[in-house]
């Protein structure tokens, strides 16, 4: 009786760390998601921020290069904290369509276009919903 009494207990804490264990993964997992989606949240408005740079560009230049500064401060932060390779990807092309506009600005753009950065921010937006 004893015997069958340990087992059952044995049984019962084999269940309970198998039950435990994914849990735990889980809350890292979610916790990254909601670290990506907040910090693509940020970027999405410093996107916002950007497009209202590149409209009074004439205005105040170096609005525009302050919000793509911002922009790949915050995508630092994302490529940081993930391994999910659909974030990384959504990061890269966001990355790369900012260094255009960069580029374009620098070679005397006025009115960038800023589309390829807006749909890479909307791209990272979706793959980082928790």
């Amino acid at each position: 009786m004893a015997s069958r009494h340990r087992r059952r207990i044995a049984a019962f804490a084999v269940v309970a760390a198998l039950v435990a264990a994914p849990a735990v993964v889980g809350c890292d997992a979610v916790d990254k998601a909601l670290d990506c989606f907040q910090t693509a949240e940020t970027i999405a408005d410093s996107v916002t921020d950007l497009q209202q740079a590149v409209e009074n560009a004439s205005n105040d230049p170096t609005q525009t290069d302050e919000s793509l500064s911002a922009i790949e401060k915050n995508l630092d932060k994302i490529g940081d904290k993930t391994d999910n390779t659909d974030v990384n990807k959504a990061v890269d092309d966001l990355s790369t369509a900012v260094d255009n506009v960069r580029t374009a600005v620098q070679n005397g753009d006025k009115t960038p276009d800023i589309s390829p950065v807006t749909d890479a921010a909307g791209e990272l937006t979706k793959v980082c919903k928790p």
